[in-house]
């Protein structure tokens, strides 16, 4: 079992990673591996989950009343056009196939989160798809004019208003990808987001949104199971690691939001290619040592 001086700094690079294109089930895997600490347990993992389900929750704090009522509005036949509940109901759409892979795909999963291998070989998937997330955002940027009026740039760079069904599905289709280790769930959305025609802003304000009922319902799912085997297993340690998780997810949105309105996708994605070849090339070392 990992020690409350082990669990902070697991929390803290969790919240980082969660949110940040750079795959936080890259980290969780390599960190102990690299540092030759115990495996935290499914239950550690799961509990930082629920810390940066937390940041989410209060990041966003604003947006969750709204979001609930416009998508109650809806419910009722004949009422008018209401933006929120349609992005309640997009938000809807995009967790169904992350909800299904989840169910299905859940042990073989569990599998894959057994060694770094598999880490290796997926981050530098994760730093193509940036690539090219980025490209297709830099020429739909490009696509308006200095003279373009307001009514015309959406065309080429939308904001959520302009989201559509299948956008939405799509960009839950990439979120269902990121169940494999080292492939970004952020990264994969925000670049599924941008394919879409979305602005970086907006893209990833709705996969921060999207992450939420997924980590619900697959953290609480796990909680409960913990808490009918084990009652004492929610510990100092599992707390520590939930609050710097929280803390640091809280702190990474803020400032990765007012990143993406200046700045590119790229240097994440070297980032995420430079540690997938140095964990195949740390793994080959060991193996030949």
């Amino acid at each position: 079992m990992i020690t409350v001086w082990q669990a902070i700094p697991l929390g803290i690079v969790q919240g980082l990673t969660e949110f940040l294109p750079i795959s936080s089930s890259a980290h969780l895997v390599l960190m102990p591996w690299l540092l030759d600490w115990p495996s935290p347990g499914l239950a550690f993992d799961v509990v930082l989950h629920l810390g940066t389900l937390l940041a989410v929750l209060v990041f966003f704090r604003a947006e969750w009343g709204p979001l609930l009522r416009g998508f109650l509005r809806t419910l009722r036949p004949g009422g008018p056009p209401d933006p929120m509940g349609r992005l309640a109901w997009l938000l809807i759409l995009g967790t169904m196939p992350a909800g299904l892979a989840g169910l299905l795909l859940e042990e073989v999963v569990a599998r894959l989160f057994e060694g770094p291998l598999v880490i290796g070989l997926t981050l530098p998937l994760t730093a193509l798809a940036l690539v090219l997330g980025e490209r297709r955002s830099s020429r739909a940027a490009l696509t308006v004019a200095p003279t373009a009026t307001a009514a015309l740039a959406p065309a080429a760079v939308r904001d959520l208003s302009h989201l559509r069904a299948r956008d939405a599905l799509l960009i839950g289709l990439a979120q269902a990808g990121a169940i494999l280790p080292g492939l970004s769930r952020s990264g994969l959305t925000i670049v599924a987001g941008l394919l879409v025609g979305l602005s970086r802003p907006a893209a990833a304000r709705f996969s921060f949104l999207l992450s939420a009922p997924v980590i619900l319902g697959a953290g609480g799912l796990e909680i409960v199971k913990l808490l009918r085997t084990d009652p004492a297993a929610l510990n100092l340690t599992l707390l520590s690691g939930f609050l710097a998780a929280g803390l640091a997810g809280y702190l990474t949105i803020a400032v990765f939001l007012g990143y993406l309105r200046r700045y590119s996708l790229y240097p994440f994605a070297l980032y995420c290619l430079t540690l997938g070849l140095i964990t195949l090339g740390l793994m080959a070392v060991r193996a030949g040592g």
